[in-house]
């Protein structure tokens, strides 16, 4: 069942600011950098803070959260920051699937 929020609200806000100092510990954690398109930035973000507060995890946004036996699970159970982007994708590719955590040379090689 799709669940919704109103993405207004000061419950949304709050989580939205928890996930802003949650990505930039992983950036600074990790060496990356947020993506030069803010609106990618912005949209990740958003996404990583709905799945907070529906299901507990912040699960990337990019790919579709599941029900199963009672519990929630995304594709290759991707909780950021996941596995396969610490592993394959930013370091081969330069930025993980959603694109908000990038390397400092992607970012610079895509600004606008």
């Amino acid at each position: 069942m799709l669940q919704s929020l109103d993405m207004s609200s000061p419950e949304f806000m709050a989580e939205m600011e928890k996930t802003k100092l949650f990505t930039d510990k992983v950036c600074a954690q990790f060496g990356f950098v947020y993506h030069p398109n803010e609106d990618v930035n912005e949209g990740v973000a958003m996404g990583l803070a709905r799945h907070k507060l529906l299901y507990g995890k912040r699960f990337c946004p990019c790919f579709m959260v599941v029900e199963e036996n009672g519990k929630h699970r995304s594709a290759d159970d991707r909780i950021c920051p996941c596995k396969p982007a610490l592993e394959h994708e930013i370091p081969e590719e330069g930025k993980c699937h959603c694109g908000i955590f990038c390397t400092p040379e992607y970012a610079k090689a895509n600004q606008n």
